[in-house]
């Protein structure tokens, strides 16, 4: 009986902080315009201001083709105008395509503004569903399973789904003829946050990352903060990967929670005030269970 109201309290946590999670993430502020970054003739970056985890939404990704646009992410609703400027500052041609790396709403907000303006929306078939119990606008119309590919004016940009990771629907959008990825927020230049409500796993996320490093890239779009480079990416894995191990060390010679939380503030960047700090105590209870 005690394991079940353990269990009943630990779920409870749970759905508060994934709702609390998706409530931030579905803010209203001010908007700050992004910053366009050029990676190449053809493919444009919309860097949120401050490089961080914002309420201006997640990084977007513009690929400009001779048919139209093909887009990765679309921020919050409320930054529509803003993306629909910045494209038409560097091309004429319509968004055909809204490539969706993942469901939270800094990533998503807009999405049914651009259904709206005749684009197609494509993401992962768990991302869709996500949206569908969380009530979210937009939902895209096109999912899969493992990968997909959008062909547009004679460019390829391909979607992969490697695993779970900051979500249960991460999705990677790769742009072969650039090698570049665009990763969402499995990939930021920040501690990682882990939806536990929504899929998310701290123990998934390194295999996922290993998926996406297969890819041949240089460049990385992270979900926040500045264009990376692939060694970043590789680098944030490592991260993540000794932060489990000192968890699981620390658990195995009998330190207290409190010591733990204490060392992944100091440490890894879930002190108090942090969105890190919300999910801290289930990621304890996930590394400590798995391992």
């Amino acid at each position: 009986m005690r394991l079940t109201r353990i269990l009943r309290h630990s779920f409870a946590v749970t759905a508060f902080l994934g709702c609390a999670w998706l409530a931030w993430t579905q803010a209203k502020a001010p908007v700050t315009p992004s910053k366009l970054n050029k990676i190449a003739d053809d493919l444009y970056e919309l860097e949120t201001a401050g490089g961080g985890l914002t309420s201006n939404g997640g990084n977007v990704a513009v690929y400009i083709t001779s048919e139209g646009v093909i887009l990765v992410d679309d921020k919050f609703d409320l930054n529509f105008p803003d993306i629909m400027a910045s494209v038409k500052s560097v091309t004429d041609k319509p968004v055909k395509y809204v490539l969706s790396t993942h469901h939270h709403g800094d990533h998503t907000g807009s999405s049914a503004r651009w259904l709206e303006q005749g684009a197609m929306i494509v993401a992962h078939r768990n991302n869709r569903a996500l949206m569908e119990k969380n009530k979210q606008p937009g939902l895209p119309q096109i999912t899969f399973n493992d990968e997909a590919s959008v062909f547009l004016g004679g460019k390829e940009v391909r979607m992969k789904y490697f695993g779970r990771g900051h979500t249960g629907g991460d999705a990677v959008v790769y742009f072969p003829a650039n090698k570049v990825v665009h990763t969402g927020d499995l990939f930021v230049n920040f501690a990682p946050l882990i939806d536990y409500n929504n899929g998310g796993t701290i123990l998934d996320w390194p295999h996922t990352l290993e998926g996406a490093l297969g890819l041949d890239f240089d460049t990385a779009i992270p979900g926040h903060g500045p264009i990376s480079k692939k060694d970043d990416v590789r680098k944030f894995r490592e991260k993540i990967m000794a932060m489990q191990n000192r968890i699981g060390s620390m658990s195995r010679t009998g330190s207290p929670d409190a010591d733990i939380l204490k060392m992944l503030a100091a440490d890894y960047g879930f002190g108090d005030g942090t969105p890190q700090a919300r999910f801290a105590s289930n990621l304890i209870a996930e590394v400590k269970a798995g391992k």
